[in-house]
């Protein structure tokens, strides 16, 4: 469980809350449910997302259960600290699809007294470290790791396992696009992956 840190008025220091975990794993729920927390405190705050993620809203950071609170879309990190002065609290969605510079202005922001909270998925499709998600890890307070239900077993997810046929790094989308798993079904699911792309080729080396 997360508490929030207690407030030492002598230190004017923030701190950076990372929550990372699987696509539909409650990362942006938590993330609202801090801002609103801080928001019903009277606290200035601002919100960020990158401009790619548009799934839902333009402006909006909207969960899958659609809880929802209004951002700011920028197109790089280096946009997050002009917009965000006078702020307490600084709160960014979707941190791995920003650039590296994202660390450096989380730190930043945090060495100005300000509350960072990030949310982003921790892996990529591929089960790998997703962007400047380990990195922020590392430099944070505190780390919250969030888990979905495997779709396949019902145990803990901590994969998002890709559906479609797509082998970019980002390719947005939802339920049709991705699923949850466990650690168990992804090997699984990657090992069948690996064995069908091979298959054709072992075919053509048997037909010439």
């Amino acid at each position: 469980m997360f508490l929030e840190n207690t407030v030492n008025q002598n230190e004017q220091f923030g701190w950076i809350e990372v929550i990372c975990g699987s696509m539909f794993s409650g990362k942006t729920e938590e993330l609202i449910r801090r801002l609103k927390r801080a928001q019903f405190a009277k606290q200035r705050i601002e919100i960020f997302k990158p401009v790619v993620d548009n799934r839902y809203d333009n402006e909006l950071v909207t969960s899958h259960d659609q809880n929802q609170i209004r951002s700011t879309p920028v197109p790089a990190a280096a946009n997050i600290p002009i917009l965000a002065s006078d702020c307490d609290v600084v709160g960014i969605d979707e941190a791995q699809f920003f650039d590296s510079e994202i660390v450096q202005v989380c730190n930043d922001l945090a060495n100005r007294g300000i509350r960072v909270i990030v949310a982003g998925l921790d892996m990529d499709f591929k089960g790998n470290p997703f962007g400047p998600m380990p990195a922020l890890m590392a430099t944070a307070e505190y780390i919250t790791k969030v888990h979905a239900v495997c779709t396949k077993t019902g145990n803990l997810a901590q994969y998002s396992h890709r559906t479609s046929k797509e082998d970019d790094l980002v390719v947005l989308g939802e339920k049709e696009v991705y699923e949850p798993l466990s650690r168990a079904a992804f090997f699984k699911a990657r090992t069948q992956e690996t064995r069908l792309k091979k298959e054709p080729n072992s075919k053509t080396k048997k037909d010439s």
